[in-house]
């Protein structure tokens, strides 16, 4: 194999991969999202080395944030979530001009 079908093998690997993980991404956001805080929580404890923390803190998905800087969002002292603002617009129907 010559260096330019390998450095071309590498390439289009890089670029397969890279288009996989971005239509994994926006089709599933929900797994992607609890995916990335748990990559995160796992990198992100204190016996870690400082770029591994660093990482971890760099993954963590803006969604999944708890007060606790852990990560997972699950541990309930987020809060309660705001309550969602429904703009009501009344319905009306009016006769066409002919």
């Amino acid at each position: 194999m010559t260096a330019f079908g390998l450095v071309q093998g590498l390439l289009i690997g890089l670029l397969v991969s890279g288009s996989a993980l971005y239509a994994f991404r926006k089709l599933l956001p929900g797994i992607s999202v609890r995916w990335l805080a748990q990559a995160s929580a796992s990198l992100n404890k204190p016996w870690r080395s400082s770029w591994l923390r660093r990482m971890g803190r760099w993954l963590q998905p803006k969604q999944a944030t708890g007060s606790c800087g852990d990560g997972c969002g699950t541990c309930g002292t987020c809060g309660p979530a705001p309550a969602a603002q429904h703009d009501v617009q009344p319905l009306t129907f009016r006769p066409r001009n002919r």
